[in-house]
């Protein structure tokens, strides 16, 4: 039971992200805010070149790197070209996945804190 009703949060979340990750690309194709910096560096980090950095970004290169590690593979079985690959929207995606990640680390984190409750018997399928 358990299972099915962590599946089926996930799969909802997924679902309602999908929907929302569709209007905002419908009514936001180019970069819009901080992404007119982030974007045009994932995409030199996609195209290969890791040595180039604007300034004007103080983050690290973390989603960057998981972003070319995802997409790149991808393109490469599918035949997409890096026009595709590389797009705002294509990685937009990526943080819709990261989404959906963060809601099962999320889950690991409130199992593991609240182990010692009856709670845990009902919802968690990490073993005690």
């Amino acid at each position: 039971m358990e299972r099915v009703l962590f599946s089926a949060v996930v799969s909802s979340n997924f679902l309602a992200a999908s929907v929302l990750f569709a209007a905002i690309n419908r009514a936001q194709r180019g970069p819009y805010m901080d992404e007119e910096f982030h974007v045009p560096q994932a995409q030199r980090f996609c195209s290969g070149s890791f040595s180039e950095w604007d300034p004007m970004i103080t983050t690290l290169p973390g989603l960057y790197l998981v972003s070319t590690g995802i997409i790149k593979p991808v393109s490469w079985l599918l035949g997409w070209t890096e026009a595709v690959v590389c797009s705002t929207a294509m990685l937009r995606f990526i943080n819709l996945l990261f989404n959906t990640g963060n809601l099962y680390l999320l889950y690991v984190l409130l199992c593991r804190i609240h182990q010692k409750d009856k709670v845990h018997n009902l919802f968690c399928l990490i073993p005690k």
